[in-house]
């Protein structure tokens, strides 16, 4: 049996490549929104274009995830990891070499596919070798990695595209995803999942424990598509589209109209989104710390999505000067972050055994969606000169995610309580 010193070990190693993965995810998300100056003026595209460039990517990226999932149940999670890390790359030096409008269309669904996989071959390997009472850290750095990865991104691409063009930010984009991929595949014994079922001495002694665990809790699954009937399932779906509208917001126009409301410097724009996502990565570590008992996943979950909008609401409504954007950019990041953990653990209290790459995969294609929908949207508004309903329609967004968190916490706490008493 594995000592509890060696099973920290084997947990820490397959969390921090399982997130430096994910971070390259979340870079890739945002690979073309900080160049859209250069790419505007060279291709010479309308907001809503170039919204509709992002939102191809979100469109493949959901479709791939829901698909993605039954793959990773079938092939196993590596595998499906080493081609996503693949087509990202491919996809970042055919976005580099790129002349036309229709070319950057198809590299960016390229991408997309690329991105499918992540949530669930992350949550594969997350939920079958972490040790359970270190699953939430887990979760929590999990998405400390993909703030970091939007967080990095706008600097990263942007202090390349000054120093020489567009096009080289978007190449060096692609190396990164080149050295991650040869990472993963070197150090692929930290992500062994497929080998568990056969030999469960390579899952550590904690993490038997937990998945023996959940298997007499959970209802069996008598069918591939059983999991679609679970209205937590769906109820989750939701809560990731509506969740994926607001941060698409964030991502795409969010800092250009705020510049236009408040006269924010063109410098500060990037640095403003970096801020969101700086201060997103510290909520999730201290949203980590607030879920040890998952019982307060809701609460959480309300109170954050609830105070985000309050700020999204002041950025849009209230006249102030412009230092004032990103301290309640810094904020919205912040408690928006903080309920990260509690909405994994609230789908991870939905998943039924033998299906958690199914359900993630669904449930996750969520955000594709959302992010799919919003450029163009808030696009639109910038094109229409209603920069004030950009931060109101994000408002909107995330007052509706306290609704759904709570309803997607009770109708799992419904399910659970019924297996417990047929148990």
């Amino acid at each position: 049996m594995d000592s509890p010193t060696a099973t920290l070990r084997q947990d820490t190693r397959t969390i921090a490549l399982v997130s430096l993965a994910h971070s390259v995810s979340h870079f890739f998300h945002l690979i073309l929104a900080p160049l859209f100056p250069w790419i505007r003026d060279e291709f010479g595209l309308s907001y809503a274009e170039l919204g509709a460039v992002m939102s191809v990517f979100f469109i493949v990226s959901g479709i791939g995830q829901a698909l993605a999932g039954f793959v990773v149940d079938r092939l196993g999670a590596r595998p499906v990891l080493y081609c996503g890390l693949a087509l990202m790359m491919l996809a970042a030096f055919g976005l580099a070499a790129s002349h036309s409008y229709a070319a950057l269309m198809l590299f960016s669904g390229l991408a997309g596919l690329g991105n499918s996989v992540f949530h669930p071959v992350d949550f594969s390997i997350m939920n079958a070798r972490i040790g359970k009472t270190r699953l939430g850290h887990a979760y929590s750095v999990h998405g400390l990695s993909g703030s970091l990865g939007w967080a990095v991104a706008p600097l990263f691409l942007v202090g390349i595209a000054q120093a020489s063009t567009w096009r080289t930010a978007v190449f060096c984009a692609g190396l990164v995803a080149a050295a991650v991929l040869l990472l993963t595949i070197a150090l692929r014994a930290w992500l062994a999942v497929e080998a568990d079922a056969k030999d469960p001495t390579q899952v550590p002694s904690a993490s038997g424990a937990a998945v023996a665990k959940a298997t007499t809790l959970a209802p069996r699954v008598e069918g591939t598509l059983d999991f679609l009937k679970s209205r937590a399932v769906w109820l989750a779906f939701l809560f990731f589209m509506f969740y994926a509208v607001a941060l698409g917001g964030v991502q795409s126009f969010a800092t250009e109209a705020a510049r236009q409301l408040h006269d924010v410097p063109v410098t500060w724009a990037a640095a403003c989104l970096s801020v969101y996502m700086v201060c997103g990565a510290v909520g999730i570590l201290a949203g980590g710390f607030l879920v040890r008992d998952p019982n307060n996943a809701g609460r959480v979950i309300s109170f954050g999505f609830g105070s985000a909008a309050v700020c999204a609401l002041t950025i849009g409504i209230v006249p102030g000067p412009a230092f004032m954007v990103p301290l309640l950019m810094g904020m919205m990041g912040f408690a928006s972050g903080a309920c990260g953990p509690s909405r994994d653990l609230l789908v991870k209290a939905a998943t039924p055994p033998n299906a958690t790459g199914r359900v993630y995969g669904v449930v996750y294609s969520g955000l594709d969606v959302g992010m799919a929908f919003a450029p163009a949207m808030f696009g639109w508004m910038m094109d229409h000169k209603l920069p004030v309903w950009v931060w109101i329609a994000m408002a909107l967004f995330q007052s509706v995610l306290v609704v759904n968190a709570l309803s997607v916490e009770k109708s799992a706490r419904l399910r659970l309580d019924a297996v417990r008493g047929s148990a």
